[in-house]
């Protein structure tokens, strides 16, 4: 082994005992236990133990052996004495901490992400119960209140496709080279071999498989004493697109920590083709300084990166945001003193940089003061964060565009990540948006005042939100949190972004509506217990398919009561009321405003509200067209009415309805059903077909058959020409769902058709198409994540509603099947091009 190799191979190990003992400072004692004991656990296979698999399960760890503290603490945990001698062939290469670990970046949020290392010759099957191995022992780490998480790594993972899965933890296809950069810069050895990709000269990195080769011939090294995952000279292009999609998707929850990583994406970008990987930085820094200082920090270094690009392009503002994220990543309140020398070297770092960026005293005491920050301060903190996130991403869309390259990462995930960026980030009418994505731990206000101005006044007409009291100082003195033409939308906002609980005192200011103060403190006490606020995050499944209402809730008469204005009724007249909605000699609706607040299956909440002499019509129409023909009833139904009188029927008599006509969209399939419903003096017909539901006004019985007649026209309301006929039409009927672009194929033995689906749920047939679905699928989201179809005027808005793709398939049987489009990994050319249409862009469901 050459000399240079070896004061290399030296050095690592000294930082490496460096950065654990620095790691292991920062940690609870519980979570330094699992920090030191968990390699014995993957060593050795004992019943004794937690994660003991009975079956052959790769064990031992090359080049390891149990060190006294882990002897002595096994006793301590586990009463076990670790044997003297270790697996004969041990099987797993080498355990390495990836990611915050051991940085400045390593605070009290961080988890232990670890990767394990194995033979790509490893029979799949013992692959696996390693893997079960390894779950088992995460769960032993979460019953002490740590989060220890694995990733099983074949030694060549970064030599083939990338084939992985799109998880909560993994990325899936949408990052690939950029993982392998990250874990090069980040990593830690905890038990195994050294990572030679350190050893070898910075200057070789573009000729690295060959320069090792040669080491290898020449004897200079073991081939079998290093862990060898392959030189990183350039990342793809391809991946920047769907990097920045999972920085995005991650910045749903922690936008501090996303927002320095997505800039980071857009700074690779910027550079390329001549882009210089932050892992390049560090290998020339390790390879030509002898000490350990920021300079091999890899969240210092990340910061350094992104600071650069921002000053380049003279970005003062995103350059003051990420100084912010990396200040609140370190956890290092400096207005605050610390008794902890093992902090030290954090600070005297961040003490230096903060002289560097010339802050003042008073603003570091603001940031330490973030777990008490208000709604205002977290109004603006969110507004700069998404700000800065959405130009980071129309940025990286741009470079996609210019550099005409086809996403690497694959259709579903795609389709996937956007989906939930949609879901998070898109503010449309009706929607809540979600205000504090971690940034303020306690938004609780004490007060909360609703006011409401009528029509024809210096002011919009509608209800606005104040967190005063009614007193006009206060008020005068009070900027306004929010506005909306109805209330229960402000209400919904209050309690979902936590600033309503029970204690809050609600006043209200009322000059158009029926609404008095004791029934808006019910309807939002009503709310309160029984809407979901914490609910698990959505699934890919569910990511896949049209959303579906989950959770709703029903106030009734909250803005308007019929019944509020009348004499006051005896209460045995309350059991002979027989229609309440169409009540008395003019057939009177005694249901006035209706207020829907619902949480869908992709997890976003969304309002809907009603208030004329037809509501219950309009109300019933719109909440059923939210429902597409394959989707499960809503779990969860609560109603409410807040009347003067008769609330118990209107209750009843609305629940009913709703529960009948909720049954017939959900489960007409061949045939179609038409209700009546008086209501204002009016009939309705509500006409239910597998395509969804439409609304007619009935002035007579010939107005009914009339419609159902015209139905009748077609054996499919969709009208298509189809390889399968009818079934392909009953499919896609039952898939189709408002506010979404879908593209069904349609296989068949010399290829497929295409039916696309627009926002309006009208659909376009294209037969007999002979190319590839990969590019076709590519070559569609490039188009829609361009923004290229919108119009002029908003054609700067980031647009993450991409299309949904499915195949439909022939079983033996005969029957047919839709499932999620899922792409392959081998592309061939396409042979046929299909021009893509413009849609009119609407409200996505």
């Amino acid at each position: 082994m050459s000399q240079e190799i070896i004061q290399l191979r030296n050095k690592a190990d000294e930082f490496s005992r460096l950065r654990v003992n620095s790691a292991l400072a920062l940690m609870r004692k519980d979570e330094a236990n699992v920090f030191k004991i968990f390699p014995i656990l993957l060593h050795l296979n004992e019943p004794t133990l937690p994660g003991y698999i009975d079956a052959d399960v790769p064990k031992g760890i090359c080049q390891f052996t149990p060190n006294e503290q882990q002897q002595s603490l096994s006793l301590q945990l586990f009463d076990f004495k670790l044997p003297d001698t270790s697996p004969a062939l041990p099987e797993i290469i080498g355990l390495y901490a990836m990611g915050s670990t051991s940085s400045i970046g390593q605070c009290s949020e961080s988890d232990l992400d670890i990767w394990v290392c194995y033979s790509h010759k490893l029979d799949p099957d013992r692959v696996e119960l390693l893997n079960k191995k390894t779950w088992e022992i995460t769960h032993w780490a979460e019953s002490l209140a740590v989060e220890l998480n694995f990733f099983l790594i074949p030694d060549n993972k970064f030599r083939v496709n990338n084939k992985a899965e799109l998880s909560d933890e993994s990325c899936g296809t949408s990052q690939h080279m950029l993982l392998l950069d990250e874990f090069y810069r980040t990593s830690l050895r905890v038990a195994g071999k050294r990572i030679l990709w350190r050893q070898i000269p910075h200057d070789h990195e573009h000729d690295y498989d060959d320069y090792v080769k040669k080491l290898y011939d020449n004897k200079q090294i073991e081939e079998d004493d290093w862990l060898d995952l392959g030189g990183l000279h350039s990342v793809p292009a391809e991946e920047l697109f769907g990097a920045t999609l999972w920085q995005l998707y991650k910045g749903i929850d922690n936008p501090y920590k996303a927002t320095l990583k997505t800039i980071l994406m857009e700074a690779y970008s910027w550079e390329y083709p001549n882009t210089e990987l932050i892992s390049t930085s560090y290998k020339k820094s390790f390879q030509e300084q002898h000490f350990y200082n920021e300079h091999l920090d890899p969240y210092c270094l990340m910061l350094s990166k992104v600071s650069d690009y921002l000053i380049s392009i003279n970005d003062l503002n995103r350059l003051e945001l990420v100084r912010v994220c990396f200040y609140f990543k370190t956890e290092e309140a400096l207005s605050k003193p610390s008794s902890s020398e093992s902090t030290s070297w954090r600070r005297a770092i961040l003490k230096n940089l903060i002289k560097q960026w010339g802050w003042t005293e008073s603003q570091i005491i603001d940031l330490d003061n973030r777990h008490n920050w208000k709604i205002r301060e977290v109004q603006q903190a969110n507004s700069l964060l998404l700000d800065a996130l959405m130009l980071s991403y129309s940025n990286l869309i741009k470079f996609a565009r210019v550099n005409n390259i086809s996403e690497s990462i694959s259709a579903e995930d795609i389709g996937i990540l956007s989906r939930k960026l949609y879901a998070a980030h898109e503010t449309l009418p009706g929607k809540v948006d979600i205000i504090n994505p971690n940034i303020s731990p306690n938004l609780i206000e004490k007060h909360l005042s609703l006011i409401q101005i009528p029509e024809h006044r210096k002011n919009k007409a509608g209800w606005y939100l104040y967190n005063s009291k009614l007193e006009p100082f206060e008020l005068a003195n009070t900027p306004c949190l929010g506005y909306s033409p109805y209330l229960s939308k402000l209400v919904a906002w209050s309690y979902v972004n936590g600033l309503y609980d029970e204690d809050t005192e609600l006043h209200l200011y009322n000059q158009g509506s029926d609404l008095v103060d004791k029934n808006l403190n019910q309807f939002a006490k009503d709310l309160y217990s029984v809407f979901p606020i914490y609910v698990p995050k959505a699934s890919d499944k569910a990511l896949s398919a049209p959303c579906a209402i989950k959770y709703l809730s029903i106030f009734l008469n909250v803005e308007k009561d019929p019944t509020r204005h009348w004499q006051d009724t005896e209460e045995s007249e309350l059991n002979q009321i027989d229609n309440v909605m169409a009540y008395g000699e003019h057939k009177e609706s005694l249901i006035g405003s209706i207020d829907f607040i619902y949480r869908n299956s992709w997890n976003e909440v969304r309002t809907l509200h009603f208030n004329s002499q037809f509501s219950v019509v309009e109300a019933l129409n719109t909440i059923l067209s939210k429902m597409h023909q394959d989707a499960s009833p809503p779990s969860k139904i609560d109603l409410f009415c807040y009347s003067r009188h008769f609330s118990e029927q209107i209750c009843n008599s609305f629940g009913k309805k709703l529960d009948e006509f909720i049954q017939l969209r959900l489960h007409t399939v061949h045939t179609r059903s038409v209700q009546t419903l008086w209501t204002g003096g009016r009939k309705f017909g509500f006409y239910f077909e597998r395509k969804g539901v439409s609304l007619q006004h009935l002035e007579s019985a010939v107005d009914i058959y009339s419609h159902i007649s015209n139905k009748k026209l077609s054996a499919s309301s969709l009208n298509l020409k189809t390889t399968f006929y009818d079934q392909t039409a009953d499919i896609i009927e039952s898939h189709i769902s408002e506010g979404l672009i879908q593209f069904f194929f349609e296989n068949h033995t010399d290829g497929f058709n295409i039916y696309i689906a627009n926002a309006e749920n009208e659909v376009e047939t294209f037969l007999n198409f002979a190319g590839s679905k990969n590019e076709f699928v590519q070559n569609v989201n490039r188009f829609y994540a361009s923004n290229n179809y919108l119009s002029d005027e908003v054609s700067e808005q980031v647009n993450f509603n991409l299309p949904q793709f499915y195949d439909i398939s022939l079983n033996e049987d005969k029957t047919l099947s839709l499932s999620p489009f899922k792409s392959s990994k081998i592309k061939p050319r396409i042979r046929e091009t299909l021009t893509v249409f413009d849609t009119n862009k609407s409200e996505p469901f």
